[in-house]
């Protein structure tokens, strides 16, 4: 198998795959997708909510937002994201703090909702390491392929933010790696 980078940034990488199986391209993609683990909201400790928006709604709204995350954490870590903003104002997704300064909002200016006058938004949430096999909030990524007249079959990866397409792939790579080990071990059995 031969691997040639025909477009990479930090948001999205294309490259182009020779001497390999479709199925194989498919199973790096669908690992990509489904089981490359990032940080998401999980749960929501709403202390005062005096917008037009149910608790309910802000919740799934924060769920959605990426967060960045680091390569090297496990299942085991989490932080949480304190909010506490008043009214009038565009609460953005620069506006939470941390507990950990790694695992934070990808971008600065999603829009989380619109506070008026003496209205009041605070909250704690907890972020979890997880896969978009448990809710699709988790997703790193899209991923396709298409196929060449020649038989090269060319992988486009766009992340959402919360990893670089390299260290999603990466990723996905060990992932696969220990399938195939498991896999092994069971054969042998």
């Amino acid at each position: 198998m031969r691997i040639k980078v025909n477009e990479i940034d930090d948001k999205s990488i294309e490259f182009t795959l020779s001497n390999t199986t479709i199925a194989f391209a498919n199973a790096v993609r669908r690992i990509c997708m489904n089981s490359v683990p990032t940080f998401a909201i999980e749960s929501v400790t709403m202390y005062e909510n005096s917008s037009s928006f149910f608790d309910e709604y802000v919740t799934n709204r924060l769920g959605l937002i990426p967060l960045k995350t680091p390569s090297d954490y496990t299942e085991k870590d989490e932080a949480v994201l304190s909010l506490d903003v008043e009214g009038p104002c565009v609460v953005y997704s620069k506006d939470f703090k941390s507990s950990d300064s790694k695992i934070k909002p990808a971008y600065d200016k999603i829009p989380v909702l619109r506070l008026l006058e003496r209205q009041k938004l605070r909250l704690e949430a907890k972020a979890v390491l997880s896969t978009s096999r448990k809710h699709a909030k988790y997703q790193a990524s899209l991923a396709g392929y298409k196929i060449t007249k020649d038989g090269d079959i060319i992988f486009t990866l766009e992340s959402f933010g919360q990893m670089s397409p390299n260290d999603i792939l990466t990723k996905a790579a060990q992932i696969l790696e220990t399938k195939c080990d498991e896999f092994k071990k069971q054969l042998e059995e």
